[in-house]
């Protein structure tokens, strides 16, 4: 868009290939859990607030294998076509979950930097992914309950729970999205962001800036998965991976720096 004249809520693509982005307001929460939240896990605390001075933009859903792809044939993200499901541990043969609009998987932290290194190029914007803080706010969407749409969680609701070795991944944006008008925040894939990993919030930033102290051969990633549990899709969870190493869980979801 133009000199990014764009207002919160605003949705908008930089290119036919990239993904649908739409404008998250500027605004302040509090990050992480209480001691009484139900699920809680220590490294959730201690609550702090965050403030996100200015509106960015966020991927409107999880990037999908047709968003990869593209980046394949137009000779970024190292030519590295993901396989849609995986070998496991015991050896049992690959399933094919299909392609298409299906979150991206069996992408490394790395393989996600060079997705946005490509974005940018192409677009001349600045594309990255989320940092923790700003992943929780716009997953949030001012709310405060465990989900976006409150303490209580079914399939109805987001593609959770299910068995390893018999469930998969679904097509994005087959549930209701949040307040801000973003899909899968919970649930079908696990979404790496832009932070090292740290036990507690004990000197996180609170600007909505990326923790770039911690153990950095690691990165976070949030939202849980198609295979997760609910305590591991709640809004505060937190998870992590080394940043080497892509699974069937794990996908992302990018950002970009508004102009302006």
């Amino acid at each position: 868009p133009a000199q990014d004249q764009l207002e919160p809520g605003d949705t908008f693509r930089d290119c036919p290939e990239c993904p649908e982005m739409v404008v998250v307001p500027a605004g302040s929460f509090m990050m992480g859990s209480s001691d009484s939240e139900e699920g809680r896990l220590n490294d959730e605390g201690p609550v702090h607030e965050v403030t996100i001075a200015k509106p960015f933009a966020v991927g409107v859903y999880e990037v999908t294998f047709d968003e990869w792809d593209a980046c394949v044939d137009a000779g970024g993200c190292g030519g590295y076509r993901p396989h849609d499901s995986t070998v496991y541990s015991d050896g049992t043969e690959e399933k094919s979950w299909g392609r298409g609009s299906r979150p991206v998987i069996n992408v490394t932290w790395n393989d996600a930097q060079a997705y946005v290194k490509w974005l940018s190029s192409e677009t001349g914007k600045t594309y990255r992914l989320l940092s923790e803080s700003e992943w929780e706010y716009a997953a949030r969407a001012g709310t405060t309950s465990k989900y976006h749409w409150g303490n209580s969680i079914s399939t109805r609701k987001a593609n959770y729970g299910l068995d390893p070795y018999e469930g998969q991944t679904m097509p994005v944006g087959l549930y209701r999205p949040n307040g801000f008008g973003l899909y899968d925040v919970h649930g079908n894939v696990d979404e790496w962001v832009e932070d090292c990993v740290n036990d507690s919030y004990e000197g996180a930033p609170t600007d909505g800036g990326v923790w770039e102290d911690g153990d950095c051969n690691m990165a976070v990633f949030r939202g849980g998965s198609w295979a997760n549990n609910p305590r591991d899709l709640r809004s505060a969870n937190r998870r992590r991976g080394t940043t080497g190493i892509g699974t069937m869980h794990v996908g992302f979801r990018v950002a970009r720096t508004l102009a302006p």
